[in-house]
């Protein structure tokens, strides 16, 4: 399992890396082991993440699952820490407002300072939202520059590797909890 997270590699390639080693397994199984264990690795290593600072870098990207486009909303903070990540199948105010409030919710973020976004029309409206409810920092900035999140797109690079090899995710929740792991 942890090799399949850590390299570019597809459930194929692990089914004949494991079988050089003697180990006879379906190319299913590592699936199985995957979509079962990564929400379980990641439950007891949440609250033990480093505390993430106050300046956030927030990207989405495609991600393919079940031969549809979905968006893997990503946020970074400036040290390159992952904050959080959500899957949605749209790329709108209320899925930026889903992802802002599952990414406060988290033990080891704070309050955002500066929020850097890319040009999507989403955020402000979004965030707004989120100040006039009082769920995030009203003094909080949000930067809306194009070539300020190479932090976060470089974050991207191993989700995409992991994507690349298996040719997308064959639904919504093997999407989900893919990058999870």
């Amino acid at each position: 399992m942890r090799w399949y997270l850590m390299f570019p590699i597809s459930y194929r390639d692990l089914e004949l890396m494991l079988a050089d080693r003697g180990v006879d397994v379906a190319h299913t199984t590592p699936f199985r082991w995957i979509q079962a264990y990564a929400p379980e690795i990641e439950k007891p290593i949440r609250p033990r993440l480093r505390s993430s600072n106050g300046s956030w870098r927030v990207e989405e990207t495609y991600v393919r699952a079940k031969r549809r486009w979905m968006y893997l909303y990503r946020a970074v903070d400036s040290r390159g820490q992952t904050i959080d990540f959500l899957l949605s199948a749209k790329r709108d105010a209320e899925a930026a407002k889903r992802f802002f409030r599952k990414a406060l919710g988290q033990l080891h973020t704070v309050n955002p300072r500066t929020i850097t976004v890319d040009k999507n029309p989403a955020y402000p409206c979004a965030i707004k939202h989120l100040k006039e409810d009082g769920e995030m920092w009203r003094f909080a900035r949000l930067r809306q520059c194009k070539f300020l999140n190479n932090i976060v797109e470089q974050d991207h690079r191993r989700v995409k590797r992991l994507v690349r090899p298996g040719l997308g995710f064959g639904g919504f929740h093997t999407a989900r909890r893919t990058p999870a792991g």
